[in-house]
């Protein structure tokens, strides 16, 4: 039984229950799983009525929504291949994706997607605005029947690689099934309830993996998803909503962390007092350096402070926070710790079908660690320590780059391109990237090369240019030779201009001296020695972060 049909048995069964709702402007737009598949039936009956041919892709370019959902699930369900495209990127960056895939049909989010597409791309194929098939009265399907085989592909997620050009990661229903079932038992075990919905917060964008895993997961499970729709107000959404776990970013938490640290230093009295003493029993704990008095002032804490900050952070229901993307400070997981909230981390890439480990919520979560493989999955260290896996959730390989695929895919192996290294108890720790890709605290993976070389085109006299950023909140960059600020800041200006938001370089540092092979900051081919540079200039990396607050 396919992941499809699971979903929509799933749906079916929850009847009236509501799966899904929107917050927007305050108020909660719901739909029941009834509507949801009503919905879905629309979208396949307009889809049939084109004629396309089984395995043709279908691009998905919007923001979440429910009838984003739909469409996602009805381009599926009829044999298409849905190809979600991120709607915050540069229209010319879409365009090169789609020319790639050749998608038969552009379903757009909006009007506004729609005429950035057509503008970048004139003889783009057929395309139309998603509200227009949900908002016209035309007639539901009324066979739920699909035909899916374990190795079709249901969907091609574009990923960045080293050189800057976007692949498209191919996942096909073997891969998707395993994996929501193995998230689905993981959730299982955290819930431990055998009645009722989970209540299940987002807000990251459907068209990333883990994201769209996590969506599939809660209709598996009839769980109820509200979703953020402006980002602006995701504090406020995520108070009203409740949620028993959601699915997040490091970027976000360290976010949240440091609010709350800045509410109560404003806040003085005891309340900070109280607070301050709390966070330095708990830090002397974990270094096993605890003093005398520290139990007083974190049971008063847990007691007066803590549940406080739970509340007017997330409210009273949460269980766990689930982080994955990005690697996540142990500071800021024991954090939430102190507080009372579990976090459990996830590791894997969109070739894995975004999951390769998760912590389990019933075992030992280790602070700075992402848990064991999943169920199903092998994992090994390869050379230089590279984490290799193999399993049913491993892609067949790269849409129309079989040499790619092949660099990727040996013996049976995928290398993941990441350093680690596991305990015996089987829980893995992510050391660092071999390739020189950049993840932002965001998950949003960067080929750093490509705005190197376009700033010290737009920068005379600069000998070199080190984009930083990893699990940091935006990029910076290091710049060495006799270029002075104001030049570095307006080549920053022309440079930005080109490039969607998470891509801007928003802070740097002049080096002055060029890295040399003499200096060991290059290797004996003129390659720049990353994590080498990172460490020497340590010190000048934190204060470009220290001077610029994320937008």
């Amino acid at each position: 039984m396919s992941f499809l049909e699971q979903i929509f048995a799933s749906l079916e069964k929850s009847g009236d229950a509501v799966v899904l709702q929107e917050m927007r402007d305050g108020r909660i737009f719901p739909v029941t799983a009834r509507q949801l598949l009503d919905q879905v039936m629309v979208g396949r009956a307009y889809l049939r009525r084109l004629r396309l041919k089984r395995g043709d892709r279908c691009a998905l370019l919007g923001h979440n929504s429910i009838q984003w959902v739909a469409m996602d699930l009805a381009i599926m369900a009829e044999g298409l291949t849905v190809v979600p495209l991120y709607a915050r990127q540069a229209a010319g960056e879409l365009v090169a994706m789609m020319k790639d895939c050749s998608p038969a049909l552009i379903c757009c989010g909006d009007q506004m997607l729609a005429e950035a597409v057509v503008q970048e791309w004139p003889e783009a194929p057929p395309h139309f605005v998603m509200s227009k098939v949900f908002t016209a009265s035309r007639a539901p399907l009324s066979d739920l029947s699909v035909a899916m085989a374990k190795d079709d592909v249901a969907t091609i997620i574009y990923t960045s690689g080293t050189s800057g050009e976007a692949k498209g990661v191919m996942l096909n229903a073997g891969n998707i099934t395993h994996m929501i079932g193995c998230t689905s038992g993981r959730l299982t075990q955290l819930m431990k309830r055998r009645v009722g919905q989970d209540a299940v917060f987002h807000y990251l964008p459907f068209c990333f993996a883990g994201s769209w895993i996590m969506l599939l997961t809660c209709l598996l499970r009839g769980s109820r998803m509200t979703m953020n729709t402006d980002l602006g107000k995701l504090a406020s959404d995520m108070r009203a909503a409740a949620p028993e776990y959601f699915l997040n970013v490091p970027a976000l938490l360290e976010r949240m962390r440091k609010a709350v640290d800045e509410q109560l230093w404003q806040a003085g009295g005891f309340p900070q007092k109280v607070y301050s003493k709390a966070k330095g029993a708990w830090a002397r704990r974990q270094e096993g350096k605890a003093r005398a008095g520290d139990g007083f002032w974190l049971g008063t804490a847990r007691k007066l402070i803590f549940p406080t900050i739970r509340k007017k952070m997330i409210g009273r229901r949460l269980r766990a926070l689930i982080c994955g993307s990005a690697p996540l400070s142990v500071e800021t997981q024991l954090y939430y710790s102190m507080l009372g909230i579990p976090v459990l981390q996830v590791y894997g890439l969109t070739e894995t079908t975004a999951i390769c480990t998760m912590d389990d919520p019933d075992g030992k979560v280790v602070p700075g660690r992402v848990g064991p493989a999943i169920q199903g999955v092998e994992m090994r260290l390869g050379e230089n320590e590279e984490i290799l896996a193999r399993g049913p959730n491993i892609f067949p390989g790269y849409w129309d780059r079989p040499e790619e695929t092949a660099k990727m895919l040996r013996d049976g192996w995928f290398h993941t391109g990441d350093q680690g290294e596991v305990d015996a108890a089987g829980n893995w720790r992510i050391i660092g990237r071999i390739k020189s890709l950049v993840i932002l605290g965001s998950g949003h993976n960067i080929a750093p090369e490509p705005i190197e070389g376009k700033i010290l085109q737009s920068l005379p006299g600069a000998s070199q240019v080190v984009l930083v950023g990893n699990a940091r909140g935006y990029l910076a960059a290091l710049v060495t030779g006799r270029v002075s600020t104001d030049k570095v800041q307006a080549a920053l200006d022309v440079v930005n201009l080109e490039l969607p938001h998470y891509k801007q370089v928003r802070a740097f540092h002049v080096v002055g001296d060029p890295f040399t092979i003499e200096s060991g900051l290059l290797t004996a081919n003129g390659k720049l020695k990353r994590d080498l540079i990172a460490e020497r200039f340590q010190n000048e990396i934190d204060g470009m972060y220290q001077a610029v607050k994320t937008a």
